[in-house]
């Protein structure tokens, strides 16, 4: 006699590891990767297909839990060169499908092995759709991302650690991220195939950053521009920044709340726009621009976070489709009259670029660096080579 073979659901029969606890106490589930324990931090999703190294490492994810709304990651596991930050400061991640294994020529380790390495907590096998429309509806939560063998959680315990957390709102970040040390980039330019990463060998302009929480990729694009770059903490004062003789200034990317982190940066910034120095910025130092110039910010409901993002460039017309990462917008409300709106977000028509009217001074909202994502905006990088230019030429006259 044969016995009938009772069937079992794989899903079901499946331990879920890992657990998302949204402070609504909405829960999902799925399956633990990557390092064991928790975190709680602030729930967003990028629409990226590509990067997700890239944006794993970008240190304005930090205190943030990426939903990757692309179906597969970690397809091509990860390399030692697609670093945007020497220390990872994303709080979690969370994947659709299970991590296949790498197959690239670069790939050096499997995404897993590197997450559990950086000592970043993932889920897989989470639906990641329906937590997408959540955000879309609600806004983007609080939430406590864990991941444990036994599949056993102490739900009441992930509950209070979200609801008990500040949010993003009021927060400065750029504090911990920044540099403890100032340093002079290393020079390399970015990576072409074949060639990695080379040298810069020319220096043409002096470029102070001011590290907010910068990616390697902007400091790469200078170097294509022949610039030297001296990388600063986010709370060097303005006599010290002076006193290492820039030719421009740069502001840059980075995580928190722009009102937090402008309770210092404003008075730094505004000391150095009335020296009539050459001055760019990119997201946070785009948001802390504007305030120094007398804007105001404010908490955006979901945030811009892809690589599909177009921008209108109010100047000549151009569309151009771009890199984003942002929780917090430029208000059109009371601008200033001497700051004018250069770009606007073609999806829900916030700012995306401003400049003084007076000054060589100008900021976007965007990533024109890319890494991942398209790189139609690179002639950002040019305008700000002119501007140091155009202030050198006059220095001489």
């Amino acid at each position: 006699m044969i016995k009938k073979v009772k069937k079992t659901n794989s899903k079901n029969s499946q331990i879920n590891t890992g657990i998302l606890v949204l402070e609504n106490k909405k829960i999902f589930r799925g399956i633990g990767i990557g390092y064991q324990g928790e975190a709680t931090g602030e729930v967003c999703f990028n629409t990226s297909l590509t990067g997700y190294q890239e944006i794993i490492s970008d240190p304005s994810y930090a205190g943030q839990i990426i939903n990757f709304t692309f179906p597969h990651i970690g397809n091509v596991g990860t390399n030692k060169e697609d670093f945007e930050s020497d220390k990872i400061w994303t709080k979690g991640v969370i994947f659709n499908s299970e991590i296949t294994s790498p197959s690239n020529y670069r790939s050096f380790q499997h995404l897993d092995t590197w997450l559990k390495k950086n000592k970043i907590i993932g889920i897989t096998g989470l639906d990641t759709r329906s937590l997408t429309n959540f955000i879309r509806d609600n806004g983007a939560p609080k939430g406590t991302i864990s991941f444990s063998k036994n599949g056993k959680f102490n739900i009441k315990k992930l509950t209070n650690s979200t609801i008990k957390w500040s949010g993003l709102k009021n927060l400065d970040l750029a504090e911990k991220v920044t540099t403890p040390k100032n340093y002079i980039w290393k020079g390399l330019q970015t990576w072409k195939k074949g060639l990695g990463y080379k040298k810069n060998s020319k220096n043409s302009f002096h470029v102070v950053a001011i590290d907010y929480g910068i990616k390697k990729n902007i400091l790469r694009y200078f170097s294509d521009f022949n610039c030297k770059v001296t990388v600063v903490s986010c709370k060097t004062s303005s006599e010290k920044i002076l006193a290492l003789k820039p030719n421009g200034i740069f502001l840059s990317n980075g995580p928190g709340d722009p009102a937090a982190t402008g309770k210092y940066a404003i008075k730094i910034i505004d000391n150095l726009i009335k020296k009539n120095l050459p001055l760019f910025g990119i997201c946070l130092g785009h948001q802390i621009l504007a305030l120094t110039l007398g804007g105001r910010t404010k908490k955006m409901k979901l945030g811009h976070r892809g690589a599909n993002h177009p921008v209108k460039n109010l100047i000549n017309g151009n569309v151009e489709i771009t890199s984003q990462n942002h929780g917090f917008e430029v208000m059109r409300e009371n601008l200033p009259k001497n700051i004018e709106v250069t770009h606007k977000s073609l999806f829900d028509h916030t700012i995306e670029g401003i400049k003084l009217k007076n000054k060589p001074v100008f900021s976007v909202q965007y990533h024109p660096e890319s890494n991942p994502g398209p790189q139609d905006s690179i002639y950002l990088f040019q305008e700000f080579i002119n501007n140091m230019k155009r202030n050198a030429k006059k220095k001489r006259s």
